[in-house]
C-alpha cells in the first residue's frame, strides 16, 4: 500500500495539474471500490472548481470551491494517472475519470479495488470516519518526542505495532518505519513503553528525515505504485533494510558476527531489522 511519502507525491502532482482549474466533465465508470461511492459523484465534480488540495495521514483531499473536499485513498493497488485529454477508450480498471478546461485528464486506476473515493464538507474533514481519531502528522511540528513519548508510555507492545497504529502517529506504514528504527538502532521488537522518553528523541528525528528524503526521491516504487505521470519513485534504491533479508548492514556489512538482515513477521506484516545493532 502506498505509504506517506507515495500520497505526498501524487498530491502534489495533482495539486501541479489541478488546483485553480475547472473540471469540465466527470465520468464515474462503476458504483463502488471498497465502498459504495457517493451518490451524485460526477455531477459534483462537473463544473466544480479545484481550489486546493490537503493531504491527512495516506489520505489525499480535493478541495472544491463549492466548499465540499472529494476524499481519495488509493489502497493496496490504486494509482492516479495525468496526461492529455482526447482518449477515446477508458483504460482498464480506471473507475474515475476527471477532465478539466485546460485539455488534460485524470483517471483514478484501482484494478484490485480496494481504495476509496468519498465526499465531505471541508469545513468538516477531520471528522470524517476515515481521518476521525488519526495521530498527529509526522512531519508537522506538533509531531515532538514528548507527544510520541506520551502516546507510547506504558504500552507493552512491540515499538513496531505502536509506530503503525495511526492514532499514535498519521501516515506511518512498513517500509518507513523498518527504516527509521534502523537508523536510530531500536529493535523492532522493544516494548514501546521503554522508548518513551531519551529513545524517542533520535527516533522522531529518524522518521521526520526518513519521511523527507522519501518524498524528495519521489516515494518508494516497490509494487503498483507510480507517479501521475507514470514514472517511478527512487527511494527503494535507498533502502538499508526493507526487502534485504540476508544482506550485510551497513553498520556491520559481513562477519564475524553479522547475520545479515533479518525478517520476521509481527502482526502478520514483515519487519526487516539488523539483529546485532538494533537493541
Amino acid at each position: 500500500m502506498p505509504e506517506l511519502p507515495e500520497v505526498e507525491t501524487v498530491m502534489r502532482g495533482l495539486r501541479a495539474r489541478l488546483e485553480g482549474r475547472t473540471i469540465r466533465h466527470a465520468r464515474v465508470h462503476r458504483a463502488d471500490l471498497r465502498w459504495a461511492l457517493p451518490p451524485g459523484l460526477a455531477a459534483e465534480l462537473t463544473g466544480a472548481r479545484v481550489a486546493g488540495f490537503r493531504r491527512r495521514a495516506k489520505y489525499i483531499l480535493m478541495r472544491l470551491d463549492s466548499g465540499t473536499s472529494v476524499l481519495i485513498h488509493l489502497g493496496m493497488s490504486g494509482r492516479i494517472l495525468i496526461g492529455p485529454a482526447g482518449a477515446r477508450e477508458v483504460p482498464l480498471h480506471e473507475h474515475l475519470t476527471l477532465e478539466t478546461d485546460d485539455g488534460w485528464r485524470v483517471g483514478f486506476v484501482d484494478p484490485r479495488r480496494f481504495g476509496s473515493v468519498d465526499l465531505v464538507p471541508t469545513d468538516a474533514e477531520d471528522s470524517h470516519r476515515l481521518l476521525a481519531g488519526l495521530g498527529p502528522e509526522p512531519l508537522e511540528a506538533e509531531f515532538t518526542p514528548a507527544v510520541l513519548s506520551a502516546a507510547l508510555a506504558g504500552r507493552r507492545t512491540p515499538i513496531k505495532a505502536a509506530l503503525l497504529d495511526q492514532g499514535t502517529v498519521a501516515g506511518l506504514g512498513n517500509i518507513y518505519v523498518c527504516e527509521a528504527l534502523f537508523r536510530t538502532a531500536i529493535s523492532p521488537r522493544r516494548l514501546a513503553g521503554t522508548v518513551a522518553g531519551a529513545r524517542a528523541v533520535p527516533l522522531v528525528a529518524a522518521i521526520k528525515q526518513t519521511l523527507a528524503e522519501a518524498i524528495a526521491a519521489g516515494g518508494s516504487s516497490l509494487r503498483s505504485y507510480v507517479h501521475t505521470d507514470g514514472e517511478l519513485g527512487r527511494f527503494q534504491l535507498a533502502l538499508k533494510v526493507y526487502g534485504r533479508e540476508g544482506e550485510a548492514c551497513e553498520r556491520c556489512p559481513g562477519p564475524p558476527g553479522c547475520a545479515g538482515v533479518r525478517r520476521i513477521v509481527q502482526s502478520g506484516r514483515s519487519t526487516f531489522y539488523c539483529g546485532r545493532t538494533q537493541r
